[in-house]
């Protein structure tokens, strides 16, 4: 069987790491066998739905790198193929109209809650052999809901849940077409999954009261169900359900805090799935790996803490490729345009070991491309003392006739410091300082020779303004 899966978000709020993680489910399962995976965006909920959602949506999975086989399929364009549907359902005596106003409904939904019995339709306008049904009441356009069967069971064999039986007598006729004739979701989504071919249905668990409700109307259509599967949810760290204050936000505000793509998705394949004890993967591993079999049937635990040490061996090791690009996406939101600059990939390469996170490379980084406007208080305390004046002046003599390259660079710090019987951190701190303004940044020599040999100097001349205008606070400290 050719598997084809799907990701159907409804745009009416952020891209979270739920959905992410159904997304990538869904993604990996196909790409592991050859397969489908289509996006389809669920917006027929016109007034929650919006354009900027969509977008978000798009460029969340784009960012992501979870590419569709095929441009999305927006329900909001299907309106005709499921009036189709439903007028073939009505056609077959599958569905039917039922006229019930809402004040009826609720009268008769509060009789039930009376009598101890669970608020459900009554089935009053379905038509049954022998059953009078009274003249439609004019002017009501009436709602059309699915004959779901009467008796029997419907068996769903869950790929993380197992088998799953539900008696038929416990579901009401579902709306499947509102009075304005909109259809409704769960008709619109088994219209969907029969034309798209789906195979396999990889979603979150809070859809499973919907599964038995759709394979029925899916078997009334005939047509053979898809295999579902259904991903337990994620908890907080404290063991309740996920929020904004442990994760639940928008997949853009992972990529502001500085995760890499690839990063966030390797912590989020874990949550709940495994592979023997293997930790982080690479994309290639992911897709070669993935099964449903291997899916935690018990929800997984979101931890922050693990997913930026899962980002930071990623980053110690991503190809400049992925790396430059998102280095210049952080510099830019801290107003620095760098895309031209030959330098980012050594840059990256100076910085990776030492940070965990883009935000925190480009901000660490920010010295590279502008002088300090100020420096860091309790680093001038400590290192702009004496001898640093001095040893200042000593470097800059140096460094203005020394061979710009990152050894040569190296020995001249080390002579300063042998010239003046000091250690390397008397020379080295104030020199960091001066051309950063804090006290650490990579290793000096790197920096040094990431740096213009105009840019060290003005530099240092700074600093040693500044020194002299606050020598009597240096002197005090």
């Amino acid at each position: 069987m050719s598997v084809t899966t799907r990701f159907a978000p409804s745009p009416t709020g952020f891209l979270h790491i739920g959905g992410v993680r159904t997304a990538l489910f869904s993604w990996l399962f196909a790409r592991g066998r050859d397969g489908r995976y289509v996006l389809r965006i669920e917006d027929t909920d016109r007034e929650r739905s919006t354009d900027e959602a969509v977008q978000a949506i798009l460029d969340g999975l784009s960012w992501l790198g979870l590419d569709a086989d095929e441009a999305p399929v927006y329900q909001s364009a299907r309106s005709e193929r499921y009036r189709e549907v439903i007028d073939h359902l009505l056609a077959e005596g599958l569905a039917y109209r039922c006229y019930a106003s809402k004040e009826e409904l609720d009268a008769m939904r509060e009789a039930q809650r009376a009598r101890k019995e669970k608020p459900r339709y009554d089935g009053r306008w379905r038509p049954m052999p022998g059953k009078e049904l009274p003249e439609p009441p004019a002017g009501v356009d009436p709602v059309i809901r699915f004959a779901n069967p009467l008796e029997g069971e419907v068996v769903v064999s869950d790929e993380i849940k197992g088998v799953t039986r539900f008696d038929n007598a416990e579901f009401d006729d579902l709306i499947i077409a509102r009075a304005d004739g909109s259809p409704t979701y769960n008709l619109c989504v088994v219209v969907d999954d029969m034309d798209m071919g789906i195979t396999h249905v990889i979603r979150g668990n809070d859809h499973v009261a919907n599964t038995p409700r759709q394979v029925n109307i899916l078997k009334a259509l005939g047509v053979e169900p898809p295999v579902y599967a259904h991903v337990p949810m994620i908890l907080g760290p404290d063991g309740v359900k996920l929020s904004k204050r442990h994760g639940a936000v928008s997949v853009t505000e992972y990529r502001a805090m500085g995760f890499l793509p690839d990063g966030l998705l390797n912590y989020l394949v874990r949550l709940g799935w495994s592979h023997g004890d293997q930790e982080v993967f690479s994309r290639e591993e992911m897709i070669q790996h993935f099964n449903l079999e291997h899916i935690s049937s018990s929800p997984a635990r979101f931890d922050m803490e693990k997913a930026w040490w899962v980002n930071h061996q990623y980053l110690k090791q991503a190809p400049h490729d992925i790396l430059v690009p998102e280095l210049v996406w952080h510099l830019q939101r801290l107003g620095i345009d760098a895309e031209s600059d030959a330098r980012l990939p050594a840059i990256v390469d100076a910085q990776r070991e030492r940070c965990r996170s883009m935000a925190e490379m480009a901000e660490k980084s920010v010295f590279f491309f502008s002088a300090p406007q100020e420096y860091a208080e309790k680093d001038a305390k400590k290192h702009f003392k004496e001898p640093a004046p001095e040893v200042l002046q000593a470097l800059r003599g140096r460094l203005a006739e020394a061979d710009w390259q990152a050894e040569a660079l190296h020995a001249v710090v080390h002579e300063v410091a042998g010239a003046n019987e000091l250690g390397l951190g008397k020379v080295a701190q104030p020199l960091r300082v001066a051309l950063s303004g804090a006290a650490v940044t990579p290793p000096i020599d790197q920096t040094l020779a990431l740096m213009t040999r105009e840019d060290v100097l003005a530099r240092i001349d700074a600093a040693i303004v500044w020194l002299s205008a606050n020598a009597d606070a240096a002197a005090s400290s």
